[in-house]
């Protein structure tokens, strides 16, 4: 966030799922694996003379080192300060000045880098691109100038914001038990303080080598000359060992989790309701990408129907998908759905909505022409989203890196058509339950403070 921010066998995705259709949109999608393991992928496309570039490494907030929370997020920033070959400022000026742009963020996951620019740019960008991919510019006043900026980052984003982000980065910590799943990606400012020299230079040499690391380029380039570039510039970097992850994996949550907060900066109430996801190539996957944007997809969703227009409980609606996609994420992640409701009202009140809401699908399932409005609706935001080179490139190295499969890219639109109103119901009735759910009520402080304290039992009475 550097300006804020497989296999089918073991999916069990029908056939139908994964038929095509007559207007199906197939991309090009072309792999290959340099000898040092960098893996390459490019999709020719010459409607545009321009191209997208991603590399995405395989290591976000879940990889960062214990106490080092933020340190992932830190070394995203890092990866922009130079190298002993391009100096601070010049990636950013060799991409802008010939009218690119570029931009990095980090994830659970995965952190990435991405630069769009004329086709005649390929060259330089990805020169840069390996480059720090080498060695970077470690030095005592850079590390200390992005921990500054890291800090004042999260002041801004969090800190001096009304709600801070407790949607994305409180409910984590409150839902997961393991770590590495509920720590503050974002970072506390001891963590950040604390990173060292020698920390970055380690976090660089295990997690940013080549055999680590996706490539991925869109755009008005054929294979064969993506190929024989990405050889060209990358080819010559050694592979180096990069360290086993733990193990990530959290069952269902047993009991559900109910978190009031006070928020001085906040002039209304919110909530924020979360449950585990299912695991990514499982079954309930598509069904619950599917139930998510059924839920709460748009002004003609289920839920902002029920609770801003129907009940008038909410002033407006939002979900996440941890924070990705419902198709990017390598270990636990989150459904959440987020609302700031009216004072007239309470948290109860709206978590009672939401409830019945999922009952009626539970019970009734989703009609048919409800179901196709939500898939074509999903379908339409995945193809526009992949018209861009730079979102394109991205995507594919994304998939790449999680799945082991670009070709995923192409898959997800038949999976899409391929839920049922069964499927969607046997998603909710499996994960969108009290049991799997951590909610956190969000008060103004005024409103905290003008609660009434609870009244003391008289004698005698029943507790």
């Amino acid at each position: 966030m550097r300006h804020l921010p497989v296999l089918l066998a073991g999916l069990g995705l029908s056939v139908s799922a994964l038929a095509a259709t007559s207007d199906k949109w197939n991309l090009p999608v072309h792999t290959k694996k340099l000898d040092n393991g960098l893996t390459v992928i490019i999709s020719e496309d010459h409607s545009s003379p321009t191209v997208g570039v991603s590399v995405v490494y395989h290591v976000g907030m879940r990889l960062e080192p214990k106490n080092r929370t933020g340190f992932a997020h830190l070394f995203e920033h890092l990866m922009f300060q130079g190298t002993p070959n391009a100096p601070k400022g010049v990636f950013d000026r060799t991409i802008t000045g010939g009218g690119g742009r570029n931009n990095g963020s980090t994830r659970a996951d995965f952190t990435n880098y991405i630069e769009t620019a004329p086709a005649s740019s390929l060259e330089p960008i990805l020169w840069l691109e390996a480059d720090r991919m080498k060695t970077l510019d470690f030095n005592k006043e850079t590390l200390k100038n992005q921990q500054d900026v890291v800090k004042e980052e999260i002041r801004v984003n969090v800190k001096n914001q009304p709600y801070g982000g407790f949607m994305w980065i409180d409910i984590g910590q409150h839902a997961f038990q393991k770590w590495e799943n509920n720590h503050d990606g974002y970072g506390s400012f001891e963590d950040l303080e604390g990173a060292s020299l020698d920390d970055v230079r380690a976090f660089h040499r295990d997690y940013y080598g080549p055999n680590n690391a996706v490539l991925a380029i869109a755009g008005d380039v054929t294979p064969a000359q993506g190929f024989a570039l990405a050889q060209k510039y990358f080819g010559g970097i050694a592979a180096r060992p990069v360290p086993k992850g733990g193990d990530f994996s959290e069952p269902l949550n047993k009991a559900e989790k109910r978190v009031e907060q006070s928020d001085a900066l906040a002039q209304v109430p919110a909530l924020a309701a979360a449950w585990k996801m299912p695991e990514r190539g499982s079954r309930d996957q598509a069904p619950m990408a599917v139930l998510g944007e059924l839920l709460a997809g748009g002004d003609a969703s289920v839920l902002y129907q029920g609770l801003v227009k129907g009940r008038e409980l909410s002033l407006n609606l939002d979900i996440l998908f941890g924070l990705t996609s419902p198709w990017e994420f390598d270990g636990p992640t989150l459904f959440t759905v987020y609302t700031m409701y009216k004072p007239t009202t309470n948290a109860d009140a709206v978590l009672t909505a939401i409830d019945e809401e999922i009952a009626k699908i539970v019970k009734d399932g989703v009609d048919d022409a409800t179901l196709k409005r939500v898939k074509t609706r999903m379908l339409a935001d995945w193809n526009n989203h992949l018209e861009s080179f730079i979102t394109r490139a991205d995507t594919l190295a994304r998939l790449q890196t999680l799945w082991g499969d670009a070709h995923v890219v192409n898959k997800i639109p038949g999976w899409i058509e391929g839920v049922t109103s069964a499927d969607i119901q046997r998603a909710a009735s499996t994960y969108l339950v009290k049991n799997n759910r951590t909610v956190i009520d969000r008060k103004p402080v005024a409103k905290v403070a003008a609660a009434p304290a609870p009244t003391a039992p008289a004698a005698g009475a029943q507790k």
